[in-house]
C-alpha cells in the first residue's frame, strides 16, 4: 500500500483557533507563577533574609501583582488636604506698658496686677517614654504607612503594635484607598486618616504648609496640645514618619516665632538601610534640623500631579486632645 501525503491547510476553518487576549485573571495569574519561580530560584531564605536585596525585589513583585489583580483604585471623596496660609508672626510678649499720666483734676489711674512675663526659653518634649513599647517595623518595603498607623495607634493606647494588627490594618486598604488619595492607589494621607479613625484615633486631618518650618511648628503645637503623634509625609510624600515630640528655641503654644530645631521621630523603615535616604534610625531618635531638611521634603510624586499638595509639606495632624 502506497502512503499519500496529505497537506493540511492550516487556514482551514476546521484547525483555525481563535487568538484571544488573555483575562486580568490569568494574567495575573501567570504573574503569581511568575513570583512562584522567582521565589524558588532565589531560595526562600534568601527572600526572608533579604539576601542581596531578593526579599525586597519579591516584595515589590507581589506588590505589583495585587495591584495589577485590584485593577485601579475608585475615584471617591476621601479627607481633603488643608492648604494652611503663613500667618503673620506676634511679637514677643514684651514689658507692662506703662500707665499714661492722669488727666488734669483727675486722680491717678490705678495700675492693675502685672502679669508675669513668660521667659523665652528652649524646650524639649517628648510624649513617648518607651518608644521600642510602641515601634512597628514596615513588614514589607510599601507597608511604611499601615506600619506607620499602628505606632501612632499604640501611642494612643488603642491596641498592641504587633504584626497581626499591621497586617489587618494593610488588608482593609479597599475600604479607605481613593485615586484622589493616592494615583497609584492603596496608600495615601487620606487613607491613614480614615484607617486612624476606624480604629478609635478620630480628629487627624491633613494639612499641607508653604514651608518646612511653618509645618514642624505647627506639628509642635498639636503634640504639645493634643499630647498625640504626628505623622509626617517625607521623602517628597513616599515614606511615613511618627513625630513624637519637638525641641524648639522656644515654647511654640506661647511663642508665635518659635524656631523647632528638630524632632523625636519612629521610622517604620528601621532597621533597614536605603540606597537612597541611607540607614535608619532606632525608634525615638531625635532627628535634628539637617536631618529634617534631608528627609522631610515637599510633596512631589512621579506618578502624577497633586494640586493641593504639590511643593508643599504634608502632615497628618492630630487636632482633639487625648483624655
Amino acid at each position: 500500500m502506497s502512503l499519500q501525503r496529505v497537506r493540511i491547510d492550516r487556514d482551514s476553518p476546521r484547525l483555525r483557533r481563535r487568538r484571544t487576549r488573555p483575562s486580568r485573571k490569568s494574567a495575573a495569574l501567570r504573574l503569581i507563577l511568575a513570583a512562584t519561580l522567582v521565589g524558588s530560584v532565589a531560595g526562600l531564605g534568601a527572600v526572608a533574609t533579604n539576601a542581596f536585596g531578593m526579599g525586597a525585589l519579591y516584595q515589590r513583585f507581589v506588590s505589583k501583582v495585587e495591584r495589577f489583580v485590584a485593577g485601579p483604585p475608585p475615584d471617591r471623596p476621601t479627607v481633603a488636604t488643608v492648604t494652611v496660609t503663613p500667618r503673620p508672626v506676634t511679637p514677643s510678649p514684651g514689658p507692662t506698658p506703662t500707665l499714661p499720666p492722669p488727666a488734669s483734676g483727675q486722680p491717678p489711674a490705678t495700675p492693675g496686677p502685672t502679669p508675669t512675663p513668660i521667659p523665652r526659653v528652649p524646650v524639649d518634649v517628648k510624649i513617648v517614654k518607651h518608644p521600642d513599647a510602641v515601634f512597628a517595623h514596615e513588614l514589607r518595603d510599601d507597608w511604611c504607612a499601615p506600619a506607620g498607623v499602628t505606632i501612632v495607634l499604640a501611642i494612643l493606647g488603642h491596641g498592641d503594635p504587633t504584626d497581626a494588627r499591621e497586617r489587618e490594618i494593610a488588608s482593609r486598604i479597599g475600604e479607605w484607598e481613593s485615586k484622589r488619595d493616592s494615583l497609584n492607589g492603596e496608600w495615601g494621607p487620606g487613607a491613614m486618616a480614615l484607617a486612624l479613625k476606624a480604629y478609635g484615633a478620630d480628629g487627624y486631618e491633613i494639612r499641607a504648609y508653604e514651608t518646612r518650618a511653618d509645618a514642624l511648628r505647627d506639628s509642635a503645637k498639636a503634640i504639645a496640645t493634643t499630647h498625640s503623634p504626628v505623622i509626617l509625609l517625607a521623602w517628597r510624600g513616599a515614606h511615613t514618619w511618627v513625630m513624637s515630640g519637638y525641641r524648639a528655641d522656644a515654647d511654640p503654644t506661647v511663642f508665635d516665632d518659635a524656631k523647632v530645631t528638630g524632632a523625636y521621630i519612629l521610622d517604620p523603615w528601621y532597621p533597614w538601610n536605603s540606597s537612597i535616604w541611607g540607614q535608619s534610625d532606632k525608634p525615638g531618635t531625635f532627628q535634628d534640623s539637617n536631618e529634617m531638611i534631608r528627609n522631610f521634603l515637599a510633596w512631589k510624586r512621579p506618578e502624577g500631579h497633586y494640586p493641593d499638595r504639590d511643593g508643599k509639606w504634608i502632615v497628618v495632624m492630630p487636632t482633639i486632645p487625648v483624655g
